[in-house]
């Protein structure tokens, strides 16, 4: 008998608690909130774990025989931390630093991707354009089978041209000319697959790409990069030609070969170096992630930079399929944490079983090593070179920035409740105490009363809140995006969680809820 009466109580307090009794402001079209940290210590953690992070280096830099070793941290738009071990140059005994220049090989590739997505951008050329139109001496080659697509410049840049596989060789095309590359292209290419069909890092294919770049442009690519990219964000240290920087600043290359560094020959820029050429130092490449970092989450505002946030967001998603790393391990070595991998443009991009996704890219050439990971949803990336051949600092560098995020405990931004999703809750709330007929015609989506009539969803309803009777608050907002959330609906003797989605109309209305018990 008491029934009626505990549930317009509740109803009450509801109202009371929510502001249900007050005039609606107009939240349509839906206003869009970004995504925002709101982990004030997660700072103070990573600051924590950087005497860990210089042990691990200065133990790779003796156990390698890294002649000189920069490495740096980059969180929230800022270097935090860097550190310089060992010499640039070891028989005039010149210390690194991070002023010190050294060549990042393939980490080039992504400034070359960059470019073309920036003349993309500006309408003069599109990523399903055929190669062949930008560069006739490819019109001649013999693709490998007859019903292999054309060469597109999107295949260059995620390296599914079909080119084989080209480290050893590639390294060396670095100074070649122009007219060279002309000859090479037209007396024919070999392919170990045909075009569009799977990843194969491909060192040509980006020497290529740099050919298009300097056609459509009409100035060297390096010139192009220089201009459009390193210049507006700053990297003023960052150059293509050793020759351009001082002897006693640049970074000499070495092999360690019978207890001994030998110093390489340094190779000179060329029409090739989109595929490698890179001089930067640690200052200016900290720029250059904290760049990519910045262009998350999606958002209002200010769109300055040299590309478009949404075009450098394009950059890091995952293209093409590039391998699958089933016993991987977790940063304390013994966990399995396996994951897969992708190529994007110019950028290699990682999912793992904790669901962290990092992007970057290696680079390695005689007499240097270099790697760069930054976590997107992380707000933090690490960078380190190393003036060895090849020298080993990939594994090490993902592992830093895994313990830096799983140590850490670094979370992802929350996603915090847009006006939409907030009214909607406080509306729906409502609406699965009362089931009232005018509340209900103006929020629900034409599907729900189809889907599921109003009687039977009073009944579920009322089954569903009844053994937790009289009702005395209703939790936040936990949003999953926009326009889909849950919250909690607390009575005296129980609780139990509400999820429910909205529609894609101008204004959206509820088209899907739940009521459950909450998870144990």
């Amino acid at each position: 008998m008491n029934r009626p009466r505990r549930i317009a109580a509740s109803l009450l307090f509801l109202m009371i608690s929510t502001g249900a009794g007050a005039a609606s402001a107009q939240v349509y079209p839906a206003a869009h909130v970004p995504a925002a940290f709101t982990d004030s210590g997660r700072t103070a953690r990573v600051a924590a774990l950087l005497p860990e992070v210089d042990k691990m280096y200065a133990d790779l830099a003796a156990a390698q025989h890294l002649p000189g070793l920069v490495y740096g941290v980059v969180m929230d738009g800022k270097l935090v931390h860097v550190r310089a071990i060992g010499h640039a140059n070891v028989e005039r005994k010149i210390a690194a630093t991070p002023a010190t220049p050294f060549r990042i090989a393939s980490m080039t590739k992504s400034f070359a991707a960059m470019a073309a997505l920036h003349l993309r951008d500006a309408g003069k050329l599109r990523l399903d354009d055929p190669v062949a139109s930008y560069l006739p001496e490819l019109k001649g080659v013999r693709l490998p089978t007859a019903d292999s697509p054309a060469l597109t410049l999107r295949q260059l840049m995620t390296m599914t041209t079909g080119l084989p596989e080209d480290n050893p060789w590639g390294d060396r095309q670095m100074a070649v000319d122009n007219a060279a590359l002309a000859k090479l292209v037209a007396g024919g290419l070999s392919f170990s697959n045909a075009p569009g069909v799977g990843f194969e890092y491909s060192n040509l294919g980006y020497i290529l790409l740099g050919k298009v770049v300097t056609k459509v442009s009409g100035m060297r690519f390096q010139d192009y990069i220089t201009r459009h990219i390193l210049h507006p964000l700053g990297m003023n240290h960052t150059v293509w030609e050793y020759a351009d920087i001082p002897r006693d600043q640049f970074a000499l290359g070495y092999r360690w070969d019978k207890g001994s560094w030998i110093p390489e020959p340094v190779l000179g820029d060329g029409d090739g170096a989109a595929m490698g050429g890179l001089i930067t130092t640690m200052d200016d490449f900290a720029r250059y992630v904290a760049f990519h970092l910045e262009a998350w989450p999606a958002r209002d505002g200010a769109d300055n930079g040299p590309l478009k946030r949404a075009t450098v967001r394009e950059m890091h998603q995952p293209q093409v399929f590039a391998g699958f790393s089933p016993k991987a391990l977790l940063s304390d070595e013994k966990t399995l944490n396996p994951r897969v991998g992708f190529y994007g443009y110019g950028l290699t991009w990682t999912r793992d079983s904790q669901n962290v996704v990092t992007v970057g890219h290696s680079g390695g050439l005689p007499g240097y090593g270099s790697q760069y990971r930054f976590a997107p949803d992380h707000g933090i990336g690490v960078m380190a070179f190393t003036n060895l051949r090849y020298g080993p600092v990939y594994n090490p560098t993902s592992k830093v920035l895994a313990l830096l995020i799983e140590k850490g405990k670094l979370p992802v931004r929350a996603v915090l409740p847009s006006p939409v999703l907030l009214e909607r809750q406080r509306q729906v709330a409502q609406l699965i105490q009362s089931w009232d007929e005018k509340l209900g015609a103006a929020i629900v989506a034409e599907n729900f009363f189809m889907d599921r009539s109003r009687e039977d969803w009073i009944a579920a309803a009322r089954t569903q809140l009844a053994p937790i009777g009289t009702i005395r608050s209703i939790g936040p907002v936990k949003p999953e995006n926009q326009l889909r959330g849950r919250f909690d609906v607390v009575g005296e003797n129980g609780t139990r969680e509400v999820f429910f989605t909205l529609t894609p109309e101008r204004e959206p209305k509820l088209q899907e809820l739940q009521i459950t018990e909450p998870k144990k």
